[in-house]
């Protein structure tokens, strides 16, 4: 099959390495020219997959109406600020092609998930979600991976299935699309804050708390605005979020540890010069949480450490000192 995968960050890069393992014909697009120049030129993506070699089978272009038009399906892998945007300007050529995308987060403007911002700019998009716990860094290296591909219309995840399953990469597939996508935006909230556990030098017992806490605010959010309550049991739930918070691959961990550290916002950005969902995600989970009145203590101690210079030490000990409640 033709597959375009517009995004060549770290995950697009991987999932077109991916593919053109499996055997289709594969298109990486790059936001610029000279990105994608380089790409071809060199044959490694050293700014965020270095050490991998990039298949000369795979094209590359930054030309998004080329990508667009000559592919049978569309991947899509890029930041959650811009996506809507890229929505729009694919859309006079996108026609009755699948789109499987593979961005994670919520809009902050909207708190709309990233399939939503899809179908809003182009009605009646075939959108299926690829997500779960998946480091770039193994998947381009071919470590065993399973993820899962989500569609209201299972007959489209099942076709999503098929291209992408692999003997490293295998998929389930998943009805509740709004669960599987507030699992993969959320997780990298509580991320951030397994990081700053670290970066204060706390233990395992504060990050095993920090995750299981974690988990009961990401359902009881998704549970109230309509998601599945078993979704946040599998992979895109309890699995993302495990991978996402004890890895050294995540960067909203690596922010979280120089959060943790006494970095502030700024520093920590400039030095992880890569797009870091979880910050963008933990404003949209806050003022969802405000929406819909569901409790989530962590994510409103974090959204103060990153938007109300709250010292992160503190905000661990006000978590802590709440008042006494039931476990579930």
């Amino acid at each position: 099959m033709r597959i375009s995968v517009i995004g060549s960050g770290g995950w697009g890069t991987a999932l077109a390495i991916l593919l053109d393992k499996k055997g289709h014909n594969v298109t990486l697009w790059s936001w610029c020219k000279a990105e994608s120049d380089v790409l071809l030129s060199e044959k490694e993506n050293k700014a965020y997959l270095p050490g991998i070699t990039l298949p000369d089978s795979i094209a590359f272009t930054w030309d998004l109406e080329k990508a667009v038009t000559w592919a049978e399906l569309v991947v899509t892998v890029l930041p959650s600020h811009r996506l809507r945007a890229y929505a729009k300007e694919m859309k006079p050529y996108i026609g009755d092609r699948v789109i499987v995308n593979c961005t994670k987060g919520l809009e902050p403007e909207s708190l709309k998930t990233m399939s939503c911002c899809i179908e809003e700019e182009i009605p009646g998009a075939r959108v299926v979600v690829l997500s779960g716990p998946s480091h770039a860094e193994e998947v381009a290296r071919f470590i065993p991976t399973t993820v899962v591909a989500a569609s209201c219309d299972m007959a489209l995840a099942e076709f999503v299935q098929d291209i992408f399953m692999f003997d490293s990469f295998r998929v389930y597939t998943n009805s509740d699309v709004l669960g599987v996508e507030i699992g993969g935006a959320l997780k990298n909230v509580i991320a951030l804050c397994a990081g700053m556990v670290d970066g204060l030098s706390y233990g395992d017992n504060t990050k095993a708390a920090l995750m299981t806490r974690g988990l009961s605010e990401i359902t009881r959010l998704g549970v109230a605005l309509g998601a599945k309550k078993e979704t946040f049991n599998g992979l895109t739930g309890i699995g993302d979020l495990i991978v996402t918070c004890t890895s050294m691959h995540s960067r909203n961990r690596r922010a979280g540890i120089l959060l943790g550290q006494g970095k502030s916002l700024d520093e920590t950005l400039s030095e992880i010069k890569m797009v870091t969902e979880g910050i963008t995600s933990c404003s949209a989970a806050y003022e969802l949480a405000k929406k819909m009145n569901v409790d989530m203590p962590i994510v409103n101690e974090a959204y103060a450490v990153l938007y109300e210079n709250k010292n992160p030490r503190t905000a661990v000990l006000d978590l802590m000192m709440r008042g006494k409640k039931e476990e579930f």
